[in-house]
């Protein structure tokens, strides 16, 4: 199979699809790889090492898409993208289609057969949302402390305190992944920190985790506006997979803030669970909505690119394998959780969640491919 690796170009992501090392790997099992000139250069991958690994460099990311039968990268499609994509190309990435309606007719229109790494599963998992959640959910809290600096918006307090002044108080709305990583970030900082969930046996986890030290909350509207109503930094870590999030803070909620609080929205790539959330970047990554400065960066991690790439390759490279090896309908035959990566094909929206959120209809995959698996 041809594969092409062409350079992000979304507002300041570093990170990219492949490593050499994957190069490498996908080369050895007898495909070739088509990398754009440049591409790894944000993570601190030379042109030079691709080529020692076997990859054909391109000059532009035009080529590298005419090229490429699969085509492996970190982020969605931008505009400039969308008329590179082309009818039976296979596109493994994130995806984030729910509050991306554009993006999806444009797939749909192009048959492109995308597959989402944010919903692939796992024994129940999502493995391949799992280390960018872990990235972002430490972030979060790195941010958060960043922006709680008054040269930076906020209200000029050091998140741990110090011996004789009260730290500052942290809620973490969601206890999965990100809300978990956040969390350790903020109790090693000496914050006093709150976890609110829906799910109690969760909530119990976390208890143990921690060993009581967080307070954990059953999630309702009133356990919200309490906690935020003393928070100096309130992260949002709520994840319905693919599907929008939750609006879990209102407008009216944030009255309810105090002055010079920190919104952080980790949900934003599902269009974020506060209900005052838009997407910003790197490059202008807050604002203020009622008085309360919001960091909602939807691509967080591509400013740690060096880890990020690496923990990210490490999960996708055996399903790129699979799907290069095997070809894509064998490749979903044999895995039940990869065939729940498939968002879209032949111009059909396979991923149910995604067409409830838009109000498009949903075709199940079974009934354009026969998935049943071949017998052993």
């Amino acid at each position: 199979m041809k594969i092409g690796l062409p350079k992000e170009i979304k507002d300041n992501e570093y990170r990219v699809g492949l490593t050499p090392a994957g190069v490498q790997a996908l080369e050895n099992a007898g495909h070739e790889v088509f990398v754009q000139k440049t591409a790894g250069e944000g993570s601190g991958f030379k042109d030079e090492q691709y080529v020692k690994a076997g990859a054909q460099m391109l000059d532009t990311a035009d080529e590298v898409w005419a090229t490429g039968d699969m085509i492996v990268k970190v982020k969605e499609p931008v505009a400039p993208e969308y008329t590179r994509m082309r009818e039976n190309q296979l596109l493994f990435t994130y995806l984030h289609l729910a509050p991306e309606l554009e993006l999806t007719r444009v797939m749909l229109e192009r048959k492109v057969t995308g597959v989402a790494y944010e919903t692939i599963v796992k024994d129940g998992k999502l493995p391949l949302l799992t280390p960018m959640s872990e990235v972002a959910g430490r972030m979060s809290v790195q941010v958060g402390a960043t922006y709680l600096e008054k040269m930076n918006g906020g209200k000029g307090i050091l998140l741990g305190g110090v011996p004789g002044v009260p730290a500052a108080n942290v809620v973490i709305i969601g206890g999965g992944i990100v809300g978990t990583e956040a969390a350790k970030m903020a109790v090693g900082l000496g914050a006093k920190v709150t976890i609110i969930d829906r799910n109690l046996d969760r909530l119990r986890q976390l208890d143990d985790i921690f060993l009581s030290k967080v307070q954990t909350l059953a999630s309702s509207r009133y356990q919200i506006e309490e906690a935020i109503s003393h928070a100096d930094l309130v992260i949002g870590a709520v994840l319905v997979v693919g599907a929008a999030a939750p609006k879990l803070v209102t407008r009216d909620m944030l009255h309810l803030l105090p002055h010079g609080s920190v919104l952080v929205d980790v949900a934003v790539d599902q269009g974020g669970c506060f209900e005052t959330t838009h997407a910003t970047t790197h490059s202008n990554p807050t604002y203020y909505e009622e008085g309360v400065l919001h960091y909602c960066v939807a691509n967080m991690p591509g400013a740690v690119p060096r880890t990020s790439t690496f923990a990210l390759t490490n999960a996708t490279l055996p399903y790129a394998l699979d799907l290069a090896n095997k070809g894509f309908e064998q490749a979903i035959k044999d895995d039940a959780g990869l065939q729940e990566g498939v968002n879209t094909y032949a111009g059909k929206l396979t991923y149910e969640a995604v067409a409830t959120s838009q109000g498009l209809e949903y075709t199940p995959l079974d009934t354009l491919i026969d998935l049943k698996a071949a017998a052993a």
